[in-house]
């Protein structure tokens, strides 16, 4: 499974130039599994994304998690995480899960963040149009076969 999250300002999300969720202060994943994820994978990521102390303290350091500010999370589907390149100039989507398992995958993942932070997608599979803010700019991947 793989992450990159941004910490935002404010994002949205629209599909056929139709709002379909935003956030202001908060974080955008842009979230991939492959096929060898695992429910074990999720919950690890989960506690990583919550945890992440990326948000500046009253000194100015990057010191608070989300947890701790208070704001919100907009979490997009990006199969295109896991393009394989090693081959020519067009990518490779092998190792990304199958669309069936991913879309389960994908809404277990926001279902265990909002246990935590209010947390809004996009439309699994649709052709969305992502505009953020990055704060900072502030951007970190996260791989859960790296621990």
């Amino acid at each position: 499974m793989r992450v990159v999250v941004q910490r935002s300002k404010n994002s949205c999300v629209s599909v056929d130039n139709r709002l379909i969720n935003k956030i202001e202060n908060g974080l955008v994943l842009l979230v991939g599994f492959t096929d060898n994820d695992s429910l074990e994978d999720i919950q690890y990521i989960v506690r990583k994304i919550v945890n992440l102390r990326i948000f500046e303290d009253e000194n100015g350091i990057m010191n608070k998690s989300i947890l701790e500010t208070g704001g919100s999370i907009l979490s997009i589907s990006q199969f295109t995480l896991f393009a394989d390149m090693k081959k020519g100039n067009r990518p490779s989507y092998k190792k990304a899960m199958s669309g069936e398992k991913a879309i389960t995958f994908y809404e277990t993942f926001n279902q265990k963040l909002q246990q935590y932070v209010p947390t809004f997608s996009g439309i699994f599979g649709a052709d969305m149009q992502v505009h953020i803010l990055n704060d900072g700019p502030v951007t970190i991947l996260l791989d859960s076969k790296e621990k």
